[in-house]
């Protein structure tokens, strides 16, 4: 048996060979054995209650561990029909039940189960529990297990096989590998939620491929939540593995499988099929008996899909002639099927997340370069790049404008994230983004300033990644705060400012030079623009005292200078204080070498 195949429902492969990959394994065999094991040992009076219950059981096979789930008594339509509602996350709360609170975000609030699922999850929560704290470490957030972990379930037992799945995900470290990842498999199982539960799963980025839905082309099952309501609002999630005694096929795209399992089905060829119609199916595909168009499959994706998307359709069952193919349905479900493949082909031909960060660290590397050459002309790059005074600067424009949609398209990503996975994801990218922050902002800052009258960067003109990315910063160094050690001092010649608005304070104490100055401004104006200067010095001076500042705001073009040279034209002789004392003395001059 291959395991492998569990990693393979997150690469970009047809549709038809993951099926054949997935059939060629025999995930889907044990899967359906456990199961038919756990029916067997179902006591007969059970089979007769009227009310449903939950069962599992753990199966050690020797490359899997399968914990399969089934429902006594076997479930029907019926059970699914009469509690086929959705129970929203507020409501969950308010039961006291918010297990599944962190499937919530900021950019998704909430979200619903399927009511009969979520019920039967909470009356079999103490097993589940106790199943649970079998098969994972909270403290090192590992599961305890040698080989990969199977979940699966027929029918409502496969919704309570998601569901747990969900839970175990949560409380699995976020730096595991997809091996050691649960793995969900499901038979003829009903939707569980709707569009919030959909986006939560995936908005996580592994979570979506660790879920296999199979789905018979009879089985009324699957289907009945969307084809029994006028406008259903259940939405599926994972991978669905179509399959009829034709052939299978494999369809990851939400709106495609909706539109499939609506389209697949007809009451007179619905059924309600049980796991051992599942079983000889899958032993069918296995033995190799089905007949399939092979000319067909493994071809490279061509500029005409529709050969294949009619062949994809006809191995789960649809029987299309040419005179179908003209039906407007019919035409609008194979265009779904292209579409979804066309978007396969783009997302393999997509740089992955590693090449876009070292093409991050390649424009950074040239901000660097920009940074040390314009620190040579005496001017900082922030003065450089406010005046554009040559062609290097402008080029500046092209790297910014990269580097700010790569950052800004991150940070919203990271936000609407759940809020565990959220927090791990902007630990791990925070030290590359706050040293983006402060090499970036200024030149911000220096555009927003260039334009005359321009006033209150931080109200008008700071963009919202950048307050985030400083909010998250900030909450993860509040506690290692503490005096400048000796290797801070030592490197300050080659440190980037620490508060990336300094440039934004230094214009605004410009202004208000200009204003004390300026015989037309009013008295509160004038009043104003002291109060600030005062805090300024004050603020300027903190800096200095952390080692917080590059030593780049004394070189003798730059904005701070010129700002010094006006503030000593608007003190009175007698005025004292720490930032003066400092620039009089001439003390920036150790603190360049880290001796102040």
């Amino acid at each position: 048996m291959s395991i492998s195949v569990c990693d393979t429902f997150s690469r970009c492969i047809s549709g038809l060979d993951l099926a054949d990959l997935v059939v060629n394994a025999d995930l889907l065999q044990l899967s359906c054995d456990a199961i038919e094991d756990l029916h067997a040992e179902t006591n007969p009076h059970q089979q007769l209650s009227s009310t449903l219950s939950v069962r599992h059981k753990l199966v050690q096979q020797s490359n899997c561990t399968i914990i399969a789930f089934a429902t006594s008594p076997l479930c029907t339509k019926d059970h699914i029909l009469q509690g086929g509602d959705l129970v929203s996350s507020s409501t969950l709360k308010e039961q006291k039940f918010p297990l599944f609170d962190f499937l919530r975000s900021n950019g998704n609030p909430s979200f619903s189960i399927l009511r009969v699922a979520i019920n039967l999850f909470k009356d079999y929560f103490p097993e589940l529990s106790q199943l649970k704290d079998q098969i994972h470490d909270s403290t090192t957030e590992e599961l305890l297990v040698n080989s990969r972990l199977i979940v699966t379930g027929h029918s409502l037992g496969g919704t309570v096989a998601s569901l747990f799945t969900l839970w175990l995900l949560d409380n699995i470290k976020k730096t595991a590998g997809r091996n050691q990842l649960p793995f969900c498999i499901t038979f003829g199982s009903p939707l569980i939620g709707d569009q919030g539960l959909q986006r939560a799963i995936s908005e996580h980025s592994q979570w979506n491929s660790c879920f296999l839905h199979v789905a018979a082309f009879k089985d009324l099952s699957p289907r009945i939540l969307i084809t029994s309501q006028p406008n259903p609002q259940y939405k599926p999630f994972g991978t669905y593995f179509f399959c009829s005694e034709l052939g299978c096929n494999c369809v990851d795209d939400p709106e495609v499988v909706s539109r499939l399992l609506k389209s697949t089905i007809t009451p007179v060829s619905a059924e309600e099929m049980g796991i051992d119609d599942y079983s000889g199916t899958v032993k069918h595909l296995k033995s190799g008996l089905i007949m399939k168009d092979n000319s067909q499959l493994g071809q490279p994706v061509t500029p005409s899909l529709r050969p294949g998307m009619i062949l994809q359709l006809k191995a789960i069952g649809f029987e299309i002639t040419a005179q179908q193919q003209q039906n407007n349905s019919i035409n609008d479900l194979i265009s779904e099927l292209e579409r979804h493949e066309n978007q396969m082909a783009q997302q393999m031909k997509a740089i992955d997340l590693n090449e876009k960060l070292n093409m991050v660290k390649i424009r950074m590397a040239y901000l660097e370069w920009y940074k040390k050459d314009c620190k040579a002309k005496g001017a900082g790059y922030y003065d450089s790049y406010k005046n554009l005074s040559c062609k290097r600067d402008r080029e500046v424009t092209k790297h910014k404008k990269v580097l700010s949609d790569y950052w800004k398209k991150l940070v919203e990503d990271f936000e609407r994230k759940p809020q565990k996975e959220g927090a791990f994801m902007r630990e791990t990218w925070l030290f590359a983004g706050t040293n983006y922050r402060r090499m970036v902002e200024p030149l911000d800052i220096a555009e927003y300033y260039r334009q005359t009258g321009k006033r209150d960067y931080l109200t008008h003109g700071r963009s919202r990644h950048y307050i985030l990315l400083e909010q998250w910063q900030k909450e993860q160094t509040e506690k290692l705060a503490g005096p400048p050690n000796d290797k801070k001092k030592q490197s300050v010649a080659g440190i980037l400012t620490e508060d990336s608005c300094f440039w934004m304070k230094v214009e605004e104490a410009l202004i208000s030079c200009k204003l004390l100055r300026d015989e037309t401004s009013s008295t509160s104006e004038k009043q104003s623009a002291r109060e600030f200067l005062n805090t300024f010095e004050q603020y300027v001076m903190d800096q200095i005292n952390n080692y917080a500042v590059s030593p780049e705001i004394f070189l003798e073009k730059s904005s701070f200078t010129k700002w010094w040279k006006d503030f000593q034209g608007i003190i009175e002789t007698s005025h004292n204080s720490p930032l003066t004392d400092f620039m009089k003395k001439g003390s920036y001059l150790q603190y360049k070498r880290g001796q102040f």
